[in-house]
């Protein structure tokens, strides 16, 4: 079973619902009292912004939680992350991409004007955003994103975004794959006794088996925000909004 040196909470893609959020922190700080856990770990997977309507919330949210308590909260990169930060970088070419992927909520949410880059068949519109959204981040922020982790362990148990090659180390995976998946991660154990918990991949319901714990139940459209909470003895509880 999974245990971590202190009881963890590993919390799925939020996708810009500040709303669950919030009821998700209130779970958990119910739960913690429940459970007379001292010292809690929350780590977050990832997948902060993008679809839903208040990523520039979630963002803040995020950044204040992890300045707060520096030992207790972990912010991991997710892909959506990663695909604002490219865009940032090139936006040209990576502009539409991101766009597919839900951008035009968090671009919105900042500020900036969607409708040259959603009708567009030219792609010039595009640096014009990315400068605006810039301009428009917070102090920062841009920064803060850039040094976000891809991963986190304790005892057995690590957390990523998206998955892991089940043939190499924890220690040794790609960014890549950390952020956007491996297609033989859920095929199967790993062959070891690490469990690896992770969002990105949108399932109907929580699961833990197989060394894997799932946690992205589409919170952005489902309503349903899941947490993990894993005590240092294997026992494990659902959270849901």
């Amino acid at each position: 079973m999974p245990r971590p040196e202190h009881q963890t909470y590993i919390i799925g893609d939020i996708h810009g619902r500040a709303d669950l959020l919030e009821l998700m922190l209130e779970l958990i700080d119910a739960h913690i009292g429940g459970t007379q856990a001292t010292d809690p770990k929350l780590v977050f997977v990832g997948d902060y912004i993008d679809l839903g309507a208040d990523s520039a919330v979630v963002l803040a949210r995020m950044r204040e939680l992890q300045s707060d308590y520096p030992e207790n909260v972990t912010c991991l990169m997710g892909n959506h992350e990663r695909m604002l930060l490219d865009f940032l970088g090139d936006p040209t070419t990576r502009g539409p991409r991101w766009m597919r992927a839900g951008a035009s909520e968090t671009l919105r949410a900042f500020g900036v004007a969607t409708a040259d880059l959603e009708e567009s068949a030219e792609y010039d519109a595009f640096p014009a955003a990315a400068h605006s959204l810039r301009r428009r981040l917070p102090k920062g922020t841009v920064e803060w994103l850039e040094n976000l982790p891809l991963s986190w362990h304790s005892g057995n148990l690590w957390a990523v975004h998206a998955g892991a090659d089940p043939r190499h180390r924890m220690e040794d995976q790609s960014a890549r794959v950390l952020l956007w998946g491996h297609p033989e991660f859920d095929e199967g154990g790993r062959g070891d006794t690490l469990w690896i918990a992770h969002g990105h991949t949108e399932v109907a319901h929580p699961s833990a088996e197989d060394g894997r714990i799932a946690t992205d139940t589409g919170a952005w459209h489902t309503g349903r925000l899941t947490a993990c909470a894993v005590r240092p003895d294997g026992r494990y509880d659902f959270l849901q909004t």
